[in-house]
This record gives C-alpha cells, sequence and structure tokens, in this order.
C-alpha cells in the first residue's frame, strides 16, 4: 500500500484507456495489463478477486498461469503507475483501487448526473444542464475502445446505458428550457451512433417541430418506423406514437416553448454593499475545489445560511480562493458581499472580537451611528434581523477558532439567503453545520501555471529544468511560488537557476522565501506560536524523525510518551495544518514546515535523547516484522538498555512487509543514526533485519551498505559472535554484487573469529561454499556446503539447512550430478513448506526442476516451475523471479507455446535488466538466449549470449561465461560461420574440463 496518493494521478476509461501524471501521459503496459487495470477501476474501491481479472484479461480460455499473470499485471502496473502500490491495494484474495473523485473520470461522471439530478429535483433546470454536459462530455467511447473482451464489453454496454440515459436527459432538459434548433445536429449524431433508440428519436422530432420543421419531424417518424419493422419486427413504442400525432395536430402539447427566462432578482438597494478584496487577476488551479464552493453557494441552505469552511496551511491560498469565489458567486448575492479579516493569525495582531465585527458590518448595511443600538447584544440583535430576508455573501477570514464566528453568523430564516465564507488554519469541528473543504497543496502541473502567470511565461520558457525545479523548492505552497516570482520580478538579472542554487541550502531556504512583508516563516510561525508550549516542543522533536511518514508508534518512542498521546498531539497539529495526513494512521511534514521545525531547536530540547528512543523502538518494530515475515530466523540481542516501546502488531508477513516499505528510508536513516551516535549493537541488529528485507526486494547495494555498517560497527564493539554474522552477510553482498574473492574472504576471515558458536559457524560455511560455486570450485564449494548442512541439520536450524540444501543442489546441477541435485533440493523446497518460507521455497524450486530438467524429466520440471510461477512476486527477488520466468520460458519454447515463451522471455529480461545484478543478469541472459536460438532469432540470441559472457567474464561467474561461450558457439553456427562456432564450443569445453563438469552437466542445461 501506498502511504500517500499523488493527487496529479488520473484515469480515464470511458472510452480508450488514458493514465495521467500530470500532464506526461503513463505507458500502462500490456494488453493484459489494460485489461486487469480497466476491471479494477470499472468498480473503484471494491476488492475484484482474481479470478474475475482472469476473466476479464482472457477472450477465450486462460492459459495455465492466469492467476500468476494477473498477479504479475498488477506488480508491473504498480511500477508504471507514480504511487501504484497505494493506487492498486491487495484485499484479501484479490485488489481494490483505491482513487479520490478526482482521480478517475467515471468518479467525475457519477458526480455531475448526481448533482444533475439534485439540481433538477430542485427546479434549477439550467444548473441540472450544465451538470449533465459536463458529464456527456467526458464519454469518448466504449471502454478499452470496445478491445476489451467479453467481460470488460458488458461493463462497457451498462456504461453506455448511462451515458445514454444522461444524454436524453441532457436533451430533454435542453427542450424543456426553449432550445430546439440548436439540438438538431447533436441528436442527429447520437442517432447515427443508436439508431433503435424512441427517446432519442422523439427529442429530434421535437427540435425539428419546434423549429418550424414539421415536415421533417413526420420523415423522422415514418425513417425510424420502417427501421424498427425491419430491424426487430415491432412498431414505435406508444409515447413515440403519441409524439407523432400530436405533432400532426399542432396540439398544444408540442408547441414551442419560450425560451428560458430566469426569475428577475429581488430588487437591490440603490447601492448594495461590497466590500470584497481585489480578486487576483492571475488565479490559478483548485478548479476542483472552486467548483464545489460555487455550488454550494448556488444551492440555498436549508433554513439557515449556508457555512462552507476552507481551512489548510499557512500560505496555501485559502484567503485568495474565498475572495475569487466570492467575486464569481457576487451575482447570486445582490443585497451584498462582505468581507472581514478576523486576524485570527495575523503578525501582530490580536484576533477581533465579534463586536467590533458586527459594528463594521451594520455600518457596511448603512447603519448610521446615529441609528446604532447601544451595547452588544443589542447591536448583534440587528444585525441578526437584517440579514433574515437577505441574499447576502459573508466572508470571514483568518479565523482562530469557532467562538469566534458563532456571534456572527446569520440567523435561522426561513429563506436560507445568506451564504458564509470561512477560513482559517484549523479546522472548527464544533461549529455545527459548516461544510469544510480542505485545502491541499497546489498539483506540479498548477504549480508551474502559477509560476508562468506570476513571473511570465518568456522567462519561464526559457529554463524550463530551473523552473521546475523551483516548483519543486517551494513544495506546492502558493505563498512560496508567489514570494518566489515577486523576487525574480523585482530582480531581473537574476537567472531562474540563481535562485535554486540560493534556494537549495536547506539552513537559507525559509530565509529566501521573503519578499516585502510577506515571508513563509511568519506564516509558519503564527501557527507555531498560537499552540501551548507542550505542542511547540512536540513539533519540534517531531522534525528530528528522518522518515518521510511518521506514525503513532515511532512518534510515541521519540517523544518518549504513550500511544495516545502521541495520537493526539499528531491530530492536533493535523489540525492546525502543520502535518499532513497521506492517509488515515500516517502523518507527514511539508518540506518547508520541517525545515522551520528544525530550525526552532533550543537548548531544553533532547534531539540525541529523541533518537535514542527511536533507534530504541526501531530495533524492536524490525525484530518482530522480521519474526513475522522470516519465520525461523535466528534473533541476537540488541542493547539490554533499550525499553519495551510498543510496536505494531503484525499478524501475518503481509502486514510486516507492508509496513516495512514504507519504514524503508526511516529505517536506512536511523540505522547510519545509531552507528553516528555510538549505538554499535543496535546498529548490527538494526542492519541486519534491514538486510533481511533489502534481499528480499533484490536491493543488493544497499544490502551492502547495511553489510559494511555492520562489520563496522561489530568491529567497533567487539563483539565476535556480531562480528561473524555481519562478515556472513557482507560475503553474501559480495556473491550478489559478484565481487566473489572479496566475499570468500569476508567469509573466510568471518570463520577465522572465535566466536565459540556452530551455528554462525555453519552460515559462514554455506557463504564460503556458495562463492567457491560461483568460481567454478565445485569440489571445494560441496564440501564447504555438505559441511554447513550437518551442521545446521544437528543444531535443529531447519530454515538454514534449506537455503544450503538448495545452493548445494546448484552446485551439483552445474557439475552434472543432477540425481543428487534432485533429492536435495526436494528436500528443502519439504523445509520451505514447512516453515512457510515462501521466497526460499521458489529457489529450492527452480533448482529442484533443472534437476529433473537434467535427468530427462520435462513434465516433473514443468510442474516444479509451474508451482514457482504460482508463488512468484514481481516485486520480491526480482533476480529469482526473472530466472523463474527465464526456464518457464524455455520450457514454453520447446512445448511449441511460442506466444507465452515470448512473453516470458520478454518479462524476464525486463526484470532482471532493471532490478537484477550481474549474476542474475548472466544467468538469465543464457536461458533467454537459448529461447531466442530456438525461435529462429540467432542474431538475437548471440547477442544475449555477448552480453552475458562479458558479465561472467568480468566477475568470474565460471559457469555462467562457460554456457555463454556455448550460446554464442550455437547462435554462430545457425548463422553459417562453422569456424567461429568450432572456436566459442572450445573456448567453452576448456572451462567446463577446468571446473570439472562432465558431458551429463554440459548437456540439457549446458546447451539445451
Amino acid at each position: 500500500m501506498a502511504y500517500g496518493k499523488p493527487a496529479d494521478v488520473r484515469f480515464n476509461i470511458l472510452g480508450s484507456l488514458e493514465g495521467w501524471h500530470g500532464d506526461r501521459r503513463l505507458k500502462l503496459g500490456s494488453p493484459t495489463q489494460e485489461r486487469v487495470l480497466v476491471t479494477l477501476l470499472l468498480e473503484p474501491g471494491r476488492m475484484i478477486p482474481v479470478s474475475r481479472l482472469v476473466a476479464a484479461a482472457w477472450d477465450d480460455e486462460p492459459p495455465q498461469t492466469a492467476a500468476h499473470q494477473v498477479r504479475k499485471a498488477v506488480a508491473a502496473l504498480r511500477t508504471r503507475i507514480p504511487g501504484g502500490a497505494g493506487l492498486i491495494a491487495t484485499d484479501g484474495t484479490g485488489y481494490r483501487a483505491v482513487l479520490a473523485d478526482d482521480q478517475l473520470d467515471l468518479h467525475e461522471f457519477n458526480r455531475h448526473t448526481r448533482l444533475a439530478r439534485e439540481a433538477s429535483a430542485a427546479g434549477q433546470l439550467q444548473v441540472a444542464v450544465e451538470e449533465l454536459r459536463a458529464a456527456v462530455g467526458l464519454w469518448r467511447g466504449p471502454v478499452l475502445a470496445g478491445a476489451g473482451g467479453p467481460v470488460l464489453a458488458a461493463a462497457s454496454a451498462a456504461l453506455e446505458e448511462r451515458h445514454m440515459a444522461a444524454a436524453e436527459q441532457y436533451h430533454g432538459l435542453r427542450l424543456e428550457l426553449g432550445e430546439a434548433a440548436e439540438l438538431v445536429g447533436p441528436l442527429r449524431e447520437l442517432i447515427a451512433s443508436h439508431p433503435l433508440r424512441e427517446a432519442l428519436r422523439g427529442q429530434l422530432m421535437l427540435a425539428l417541430y419546434r423549429s418550424g420543421r414539421q415536415a421533417e419531424a413526420l420523415e423522422e417518424f415514418t425513417r425510424v418506423r420502417e427501421l424498427l419493422v425491419e430491424e426487430l419486427g415491432i412498431d414505435p413504442g406508444t409515447e413515440l406514437t403519441r409524439l407523432y400525432e400530436a405533432i400532426l395536430r399542432d396540439g398544444p402539447e408540442v408547441a414551442p416553448r419560450p425560451a428560458a427566462v430566469h426569475p428577475a432578482p429581488e430588487p437591490k438597494p440603490a447601492e448594495p454593499p461590497r466590500t470584497l478584496p481585489y480578486d487576483l487577476p492571475d488565479f490559478t488551479g483548485r478548479q476542483g475545489e472552486l467548483a464545489r464552493i460555487v455550488a454550494a453557494g448556488r444551492t440555498p441552505g436549508r433554513g439557515a445560511a449556508r457555512i462552507v469552511g476552507v481551512d489548510g496551511m499557512g500560505g496555501s491560498g485559502k484567503t485568495a480562493l474565498a475572495v475569487h469565489t466570492a467575486h464569481r458567486l457576487a451575482e447570486e448575492y445582490p443585497d451584498g458581499q462582505l468581507f472581514v479579516d478576523l486576524r485570527g493569525f495575523s503578525p501582530g495582531e490580536k484576533p477581533q472580537e465579534a463586536g467590533p465585527v458586527v459594528d463594521s458590518l451594520l455600518r457596511s448595511l448603512g447603519v448610521t451611528d446615529d441609528r446604532m443600538p447601544e451595547g452588544p447584544e443589542r447591536r448583534l440583535a440587528l444585525w441578526q434581523r437584517l440579514c433574515a430576508g437577505r441574499r447576502l455573501l459573508l466572508v470571514l477570514d483568518n479565523a482562530v477558532d469557532a467562538a469566534q464566528i458563532r456571534p456572527l453568523l446569520p440567523a435561522a430564516d426561513s429563506s436560507g439567503g445568506c451564504l458564509v465564507l470561512l477560513t482559517s488554519r484549523i479546522r472548527m469541528l464544533d461549529l455545527d453545520g459548516a461544510e469544510w473543504l480542505s485545502l491541499e497543496l497546489l498539483s506540479p502541473a498548477d504549480s508551474f501555471a502559477l509560476l508562468e502567470r506570476t513571473l511570465g511565461a518568456e522567462r519561464v520558457a526559457a529554463e524550463p529544468q530551473a523552473a521546475q525545479r523551483l516548483v519543486q523548492l517551494c513544495g506546492g505552497l502558493p505563498l512560496a511560488l508567489r514570494i518566489t516570482a515577486a523576487r525574480l520580478r523585482n530582480r531581473p538579472r537574476w537567472t531562474l537557476q540563481y535562485l535554486v542554487d540560493r534556494l537549495a541550502d536547506e539552513t537559507r531556504r525559509l530565509s529566501e522565501l521573503s519578499a516585502g512583508q510577506r515571508s513563509v516563516e511568519a506564516t509558519l510561525r503564527l501557527s507555531y506560536q498560537a499552540m501551548e508550549e507542550p505542542r511547540r516542543a512536540a513539533f519540534r522533536l517531531l522534525a528530528e524523525h528522518p522518515g518521510s511518514t511518521l506514525d503513532v508508534y515511532s512518534v510515541a518512542a521519540l517523544l518518549g510518551g504513550d500511544v495516545r498521546t502521541a495520537e493526539d498531539t499528531l491530530e492536533h497539529l493535523l489540525d492546525s495544518h502543520l502535518l499532513d495526513q497521506p492517509e488515515m494512521g500516517l502523518y507527514s511534514f511539508h518540506d518547508l514546515v520541517r525545515t522551520y521545525a528544525l530550525g526552532l531547536r533550543g537548548a531544553e530540547d533532547d534531539p540525541l535523547g529523541a533518537m535514542r528512543r527511536l533507534v530504541s523502538y526501531y530495533v524492536r518494530a524490525t525484530e518482530a516484522a522480521c519474526d513475522a515475515l522470516f519465520p525461523g530466523r535466528t534473533r541476537y540481542a540488541a542493547d539490554s538498555g533499550q525499553q519495551a516501546w510498543p510496536v505494531p502488531e503484525f499478524a501475518c508477513g503481509e502486514r510486516a512487509l507492508e509496513w516495512l516499505r514504507r519504514e524503508h528510508d526511516a529505517l536506512r536513516a536511523v540505522t547510519e543514526r545509531a552507528a553516528a551516535a555510538g549505538l554499535h549493537r543496535d546498529t548490527v541488529v538494526l542492519a541486519r533485519n534491514l538486510m533481511f528485507y533489502l534481499n528480499l526486494l533484490g536491493r543488493h547495494e544497499e544490502f551492502g551498505a547495511g553489510a559494511r555498517l555492520a562489520v563496522a560497527s561489530a568491529r567497533a564493539l567487539g563483539d565476535p559472535l556480531l562480528l561473524r554474522v555481519s562478515l556472513g552477510n557482507l560475503g553474501i553482498a559480495h556473491w550478489w554484487l559478484g565481487a566473489f574473492q572479496e566475499g570468500i574472504d569476508a567469509a573466510e576471515e568471518a570463520l577465522a573469529v572465535d566466536a565459540g558458536d556452530p551455528s554462525t559457524e555453519a552460515f559462514c560455511l554455506d557463504v564460503l561454499g556458495l562463492l567457491h560455486g560461483a568460481f567454478g570450485n565445485f569440489e571445494r564449494a560441496r564440501a564447504h556446503l555438505e559441511q554447513g548442512i550437518a551442521l545446521h541439520r544437528s543444531l535443529g536450524a531447519a530454515r538454514m539447512e534449506a537455503e544450503a540444501l538448495a545452493n548445494l543442489s546448484s552446485v551439483l546441477t552445474w557439475s552434472g550430478r543432477h540425481a543428487q541435485a534432485a533429492g536435495h533440493a526436494a528436500r528443502a523446497v519439504e523445509l520451505n513448506r514447512r516453515l512457510g518460507e515462501r521466497g526460499n521455497e521458489i529457489t529450492s524450486l527452480t533448482w529442484l526442476a533443472l534437476a529433473h530438467l537434467g535427468l530427462g524429466e520435462d513434465e516433473r520440471a514443468r510442474v516444479c516451475l509451474a508451482q514457482a510461477l504460482e508463488l512468484c512476486d514481481e516485486g520480491l527477488r526480482p533476480g529469482n523471479v526473472a530466472l523463474v520466468h527465464a526456464y518457464w520460458a524455455l520450457l514454453c519454447q520447446r512445448r511449441g507455446r511460442e506466444r507465452e515463451a515470448a512473453e516470458f522471455a520478454e518479462q524476464a529480461l525486463e526484470l532482471v535488466s532493471s532490478r537484477g545484478t550481474s549474476v542474475r543478469q548472466a544467468a538469465v541472459g543464457n536461458v533467454v538466449g537459448v529461447v531466442r536460438r530456438l525461435q529462429g532469432d540467432a542474431s538475437g540470441a548471440l547477442e544475449l549470449h555477448r552480453r552475458a559472457h562479458q558479465l561472467a567474464s568480468t566477475v568470474g561467474y565460471q559457469i555462467e561465461a562457460a554456457r555463454a561461450l556455448w550460446g554464442m558457439g550455437e547462435a554462430v553456427g545457425v548463422l553459417g560461420d562453422a569456424e567461429a562456432a568450432a572456436g566459442y564450443r572450445g573456448a567453452a569445453e576448456v572451462l567446463f574440463e577446468g571446473m570439472g563438469v562432465g558431458s551429463s552437466g554440459r548437456g540439457r542445461l549446458g546447451v539445451w
């Protein structure tokens, strides 16, 4: 799941599928991926089981691996779509699309039709027409342009029926409002696509008749009658027949309607008060918010004034939006538009009290001093009395709390003729009857547009990259953008890049974002100063948290309190718009707010103590997450002085993985800070726990960095046990990264450490065996691995035994001992299943399949690989998944399923090229090279084998170097160069002999 929804990601499904990230159209992948995505988008917010996604993805009989391919399609979509993990959530046995209303055209279609129904019911026909116009305008054709297959075609037909119902209502209302001639053309276009819809024919007949074209209207009836008889064998329905007869006799029921006349407004005072500030000529963005407030302003309140509140952080443009909206609505409120700055958050000023504000409002309504009642209560009563029966628009800007607002609200009135627009940095939940709208930050596209409008399009176009960076540094805050533009306008010799360079220094950024009396820092200071000191202290400490999101557990530890108090603090800061909430239970800083908070650090704060508490918490939390995700792993004690902070509950591995994904960046930063603070034992444990997760994701560079950090801390700590474990993990990192000799050195040093622990000794023997196997030293590799397996077995360490057995199976397979390899791999599969080790089970199934292939047992190999495919998740251990895909492609090719072979081969290459190490790239490239050659693409095969040979030779990966040479020989042989083919094969033979690989080891696995 994601922890933050990118507001500028949008999908259109009412026609061909479109995905947009801001102004950039997304590439959503294969037809299968598009069908899966559209199926989810058709029912946003609802769990769609994998079985239904399979049915939607294939027109005919789905392949055996259909469920796996759907999961793979979801994983690919999550990668292609910014924030995709949050937009496509795993939910039980299926998936669910998580979208805001403005992210999907289907949502907008539903909203417009709903508002049209409400407006029509209220007699506001013109409003209903506009809503229906917007709804119908969203329709671009059938779902997936009609290429979605039977399942999606059925859904498309249902949507088409709703579209036509909206279109018919739209044209019907326009006819009712007196339009006629202008409807003839659009109705003819619709009828051309839907010739059997009688309602449309009737509307066209009516429009023609009311345009003075009676003969054409009658001809239209004749035409549809003939069509219905010919196509369906029926006559027109009763309604259409009655309409025909009425037109024939010029009946009064079809007489032309007068053009729509809006009711005349009530007489206005000679000079109604208008105290609104000027409207910004360069107001940009906020179209959704603007439309929502305008719609509310045009809908009468139910016996009371309508109150719409806009809350948001300082500088987010609340006042600008309220004033702009008020100007748009001015004609709707002819009795006056009044603006009051309540100074709730104004520099150097106290919030205004109700009494003086009411005096000012009464004077605006024409009450002279000699008519002003004595005493605040009588003046309030007069204010209420004057509001009754009037249509007034009141903007109460910059409010501090509900108590300041309540006396100013117009009293209940049957006319409900007043609108109150309220802005505040705090959402006033205790202000009954108010409709609240939280103002988010501007999207990147709107931010860029605002910069263009305030600075000038030519100047922005001259430095587009610098402009984009300015937008990023301002973080979507309109005040920051306007200050930036003002500074640049004031200094015409400054380039945009020059200001970018100044803003890049975080310690100076807030001081740079000031112009005249306006300053981002001053705006934030007002919100900060409005809080009591305990909240201020918490705000300062929260900035020390290195995570992009905060949860109540980590914040409780950081602040040194309990979870409930932490949540109260976070919610208060959220209400004050000093924090954001990307999703329920998670909180985040705006970059500029964090910078401001970090600058507040004082002598009374204890950031080091807070960081120690946070390290302690993350040690406990990662231990719990790894226990859930990697059952059977060995724990090593962290700092004995740790406090038992409460941590999230991880009921299953999936919940733990979700948490680790979210906390990834925070964990890396906390581990580095723990090392810098000298918390060496905690550093080793944290780094090891993080490495478990990084290995799962295939992030081997980060894995190596964590291993080096752990080794350094273990050395500083002087703990031989932790040093041996850390050196062993460093050896694994070197294996993945192709630094085999460095890995052997690390593993041998680990074995030389006198730790007195047979478990870690066995682990290091495994690592040493794995590395010698990569070098082609198969006998030494086998000896080390067998020694390690015996130790694991004697200690009852089933998880480690299973890993070592799979590694031994790989060595035996490479050297041609397939029967022994199959036995060890089968035992590894059994142990991993018993432990619930899904990732390791994939690896052991893969080696079992290869052993069966070496024995000529293709069907048994196919069963093993099919089981591995079902377990695969492209987001986890991508290099191993790519290898499974590559061998599955090879099996499919040998069985004549060329299309499936090509698809899986391409997926394998895509996976390994984007997230695979050189070790996996070489192995996958060799297998896919064989597939390409068998498909008749010898040139493509040769290129893949050459690339694999280059990678394998560079790192000394002997078995893959030999297989690459043999593959090159086979490819150039097909291309007709017998001499070169013999040379490549001879070079491969030399390598095979050097490793002791006989003909059985070279056969089906080396040559195919």
